[in-house]
């Protein structure tokens, strides 16, 4: 985990000041490590540090916090608050701004402890000196009374084209997800539901195989729209344009039948098996739902580093539907 820049300057806009509650130090059995982050304001929360009553209490702290100032607690869990995890977590409540998260700058930030006096620990100086130079990344952790995280400014570019069951339903299970930065396209605005989720912006595109140019170039793709038209002319973009990773819904008899119409649109079997069909987890079912939980899990595998022979990204776990 580490201090989300995007996710916090977004917040921000949207809600003016945020407290931010951060895990900076565990002790025993508890529900999320150090480094695990939730953002809070006057009207709502984002992220999550788990616990239940834990986090029920540090939303009412970090609300009182907003107009009181920044705040460090230790909490107990078996004897304050009567979880049975039986372990102990430390947090840190920061109120933040813009004018406070222009100063966040760098690979890693650190700050003593509300009311901790004296100078940076010299272990912690040479450590940020380190990622400062590109040698070591930080951890997230506590030091001496002195909190230090890595900084996050770059997310993974997902987009998503199409906005029917699948699609909203993915987009309303990877919205959470705090490494993921979402595009959302759709041929018109009425395609999108009301209440789009917080972070996802909704492109409406009429020529949407044109907007495919608008992707950065390690973007990751999910082409899911109502017409196998536009699936097939955003997969000819796609190949064209470049992409980290792209797939495609569908049954093998659509994929079969794109795989043709791509090699004839001139491009070579090797560049067209980038994209996989269909997405999912084939032992999930056809459900919405159950594609989106079966993307999302292949995300998550990915970004945990757990792939061993076979890349376990949204792309390669399949989900035969059409």
């Amino acid at each position: 985990m580490s201090l989300d820049r995007d996710s916090l300057a977004d917040a921000i806009l949207a809600h003016g000041r945020v407290a931010r509650v951060v895990v900076v130090a565990t002790a025993g059995s508890v529900p999320r490590s150090a480094g695990t982050a939730m953002l809070v304001w006057k009207t709502g929360q984002s992220g999550t540090i788990g616990g239940g009553a834990l986090e029920f209490q540090a939303v009412a702290r970090a609300r009182a916090a907003l107009a009181g100032g920044d705040r460090f607690d230790k909490v107990p869990l078996g004897p304050g608050l009567g979880q049975c995890c039986g372990g102990a977590v430390q947090l840190l409540t920061e109120v933040w701004d813009a004018d406070r998260l222009s100063q966040v700058t760098g690979e890693a930030i650190a700050r003593p402890l509300p009311g901790t006096p004296g100078e940076m620990p010299l272990k912690l100086a040479a450590a940020m000196k380190a990622a400062r130079a590109g040698h070591q990344p930080v951890t997230p952790r506590l030091v001496q009374g002195w909190v230090v995280e890595p900084v996050r400014s770059a997310t993974t570019p997902l987009w998503v084209w199409g906005g029917g069951h699948v699609g909203r339903a993915i987009v309303a299970t990877l919205a959470p997800l705090p490494d993921l930065r979402i595009t959302w396209i759709d041929s018109a605005p009425d395609r999108f539901p009301n209440d789009i989720p917080e972070r996802v912006v909704a492109l409406p595109a009429p020529d949407m195989a044109a907007a495919m140019r608008l992707a950065p170039a390690d973007a990751r793709h999910l082409i899911l729209t109502y017409s196998h038209e536009i699936d097939l002319a955003l997969c000819h973009a796609a190949l064209a344009h470049g992409f980290k990773d792209c797939g495609l819904i569908g049954s093998a008899t659509k994929w079969a039948r794109f795989r043709t119409r791509l090699r004839q649109l001139g491009h070579g079997d090797a560049q067209i098996s980038r994209i996989a069909c269909p997405i999912g987890d084939t032992s999930l079912g056809k459900h919405p739902q159950a594609i989106a939980v079966g993307v999302a899990a292949g995300l998550l595998k990915d970004a945990a580093g757990k792939a061993s022979h076979q890349e376990p990204d949204c792309t390669r776990v399949r989900h035969s539907g059409g």
